[in-house]
């Protein structure tokens, strides 16, 4: 029994294991566990190259970081403390990021001659007997065996009992990281509540993998990390694609608009759909859409109906997209588009994270299709995000794309609860009568930000004629003269650009306003630059750190902070997109640091390439 507490300040677990053996689950629960200790957290959900991939080969390892400290993080760790490897496959996929003396907890059924051949180890070679794990913590378990044990009484089939594995391994990291087992309980009571012989395996495996670290006398250690200091409100744990969700929910709320949601299921968008079908008790239709023109174009009638048209996508899905995105264009209408990036051209990387597509979002339609940019930097950032997407969209009467991507939406953090009073106001107004001197209703005359005004089809008086066609300038006529296409094309353009007037200023993260090297970032690699940043400058170094929410079109004042360093840095997790459009933009010699590799960046590697500028 152990007999000593360790207190530690921060503590990186790594499950890892067969796509089936539950990975993801369990560091979800040992997630909320943390959150509901007011620990500080960050996760990064790492799905299997391949989803069907054969059981215990290399590309179907799933793994789950977490990340809970009793300080402020920013990201999941570079590298682990603790390292469970349900299987050969992954300890081999998964032994890298494990830090020198880490601990590795391994179930030793997993490694049988079979797991072995499957994970590429030479004949004979095992990992945990041959002692090549000597600069480690090796903690051997042979989970498969004490879970049936366990369930000896229950007439569950063994397929059906060893599914209960991931509950002994959590039983046991509760017991070592001292944490009831009560969140979890209730969580298994819920989702088993129809099915009561395996929400009482579950439970039962869950305790027996508590009372093992308790009652086996090897274990002479167990840790503690206390609870972090974050400013007084409620809190729970979030994912991005809950955040989005709730946070296009909060605008429909804000602005008195219903919200219709049009999407084609894809990777790894889905569950923004998923949680929003949850809440019809808010106004909230979603419509699963056979295609994804079909999806926005759903969304594109919803919005000319007077509703907030929303649809959610990935890459591919994007392009697809594009025709139906030029005709919200045409129309000037309000759409939210939410496209949550994942790696590579094509089906590419489905599973894995990639800031693919900020040349697709700026450039990627035909015939001079302008619409704003903003890009969500963590997994609770998408609420606001989302609602300002919301806001731009509604008061500009112009689609709006939101960039996300995979680590963002699977990944989890605390998240404040906004008091509804600090939302800025959704301003919406339909025009639904004729203005003084007005003789005819003449959709494309603006306003002085060049927006048109917002008509509900069937208003009274208020008919007029709208379509993908070019439209003449103020009367919204089918229009084919060459000088009024060139003014409309100017008029779309210049609308766009006066968005910068009705958006803040950008603001350095961290550093000096002067000095020899900013770090530029967008979306998903803030909790990176901004860990490293603040490293480096504890260290002496002259750096400073602009992370940018708004890519199309840039803050007013992002030129100026430019200009006031020597060297601009910037970090893409893509072969460099933001790179060319600063250069592009602002005529200055930025330097990219580009990683393709479906994972996110380490704060070591960025602070190696911050040294080599400096």
């Amino acid at each position: 029994m152990a007999d000593h507490v360790e207190l530690l300040k921060d503590v990186v677990i790594k499950f890892a294991g067969d796509s089936g053996d539950g990975m993801q689950l369990t560091g979800s629960q040992f997630t909320n566990n943390s959150a509901l200790l007011g620990l500080d957290l960050a996760t990064f959900p790492d799905f299997p190259a391949e989803i069907r991939a054969p059981i215990g080969t290399l590309p179907g390892v799933s793994g789950f970081q977490l990340r809970f400290s009793s300080e402020n993080i920013h990201t999941p760790g570079d590298e682990c403390d603790v390292l469970v490897a349900m299987n050969a496959a992954a300890l081999k996929v998964n032994l890298r990021s494990l830090k020198k003396a880490g601990i590795i907890i391994a179930n030793t059924d997993g490694f049988d001659a079979k797991n072995l051949r499957l994970a590429n180890y030479a004949e004979g070679v095992n990992p945990i007997e041959d002692n090549s794990l000597e600069g480690y913590q090796l903690i051997k378990i042979d989970v498969t065996k004490l879970t049936r044990e366990s369930l000896k009484d229950f007439t569950l089939g063994t397929k059906e009992k060893d599914r209960a594995k991931n509950m002994f391994v959590l039983g046991f990291l509760y017991w070592m990281y001292n944490r009831d087992m009560d969140n979890t309980i209730r969580f298994l009571t819920e989702k088993f509540s129809k099915k009561p012989e395996i929400l009482e395996s579950n439970i039962k495996v869950l305790k027996a993998g508590y009372h093992y670290g308790d009652t086996t006398e090897e274990f002479t250690n167990r840790y503690l990390v206390e609870k972090a200091k974050m400013k007084p409100g409620n809190y729970r744990s979030i994912m991005g694609n809950q955040a989005l969700a709730y946070g296009l929910i909060a605008a429909s709320q804000m602005s008195e608009l219903p919200l219709f949601l049009g999407s084609y299921p894809i990777t790894p968008a889905s569950d923004v759909l998923h949680e929003l079908s949850k809440h019809k008790n808010f106004g909230i239709r979603t419509f699963q859409a056979e295609d994804e023109i079909a999806a926005i174009a759903s969304a594109i009638g919803a919005s000319y109906g007077g509703a907030l048209g929303v649809t959610t996508t990935s890459g591919p899905g994007m392009a697809l997209k594009t025709e139906a995105m030029g005709l919200a264009v045409m129309l000037e209408i309000p759409l939210v588009i939410c496209n949550i990036q994942r790696g590579g051209p094509s089906t590419g990387l489905p599973t894995k994270t990639e800031q693919s597509d900020l040349m697709q979002a700026y450039y990627g339609r035909n015939g001079e299709c302008p619409m704003p940019v903003i890009a969500s930097a963590a997994p609770s950032d998408c609420f606001d995000v989302a609602y300002e997407a919301v806001r731009l969209a509604v008061q500009h009467m112009t689609p709006v794309i939101l960039l996300s991507d995979g680590y963002i939406a699977n990944g989890a953090e605390p998240w404040h609860y906004p008091e509804v009073d600090d939302l800025p106001a959704i301003k919406v107004h339909f025009k639904t009568e004729l203005g003084e001197g007005e003789a005819k209703f003449q959709p494309y005359l603006r306003d002085e930000n060049n927006v048109r005004p917002w008509v509900v089809p069937g208003t009274p008086g208020l008919e007029y004629r709208i379509g993908g066609l070019e439209k003449q300038n103020i009367t919204g006529n089918i229009s084919y003269d060459p000088d009024n296409h060139q003014l409309m094309v100017k008029i779309r353009q210049e609308k766009i650009d006066k968005v910068a007037f009705d958006i803040p200023d950008q603001k350095l993260d961290s550093g000096q306003e002067k000095g020899k090297l900013l770090v530029l970032g967008w979306g998903s690699t803030y909790g990176a630059i901004k860990t490293a940043c603040s490293e480096m400058q504890a260290e002496g170094y002259s750096v400073s750190h602009a992370h940018i929410r708004y890519l199309r079109p840039f803050p007013q004042n992002l030129g100026d902070i430019i200009s006031n360093f020597d060297k601009v840095l910037i970090p893409e997790l893509n072969n460099g997109q933001l790179v060319k459009i600063i250069r592009d933009q602002y005529l200055v010699d930025a330097i990219g640091y580009h990683k393709i590799m479906g994972i996110p960046f380490t704060k070591t590697e960025l602070k190696e390439e911050m040294k080599k500028l400096l």
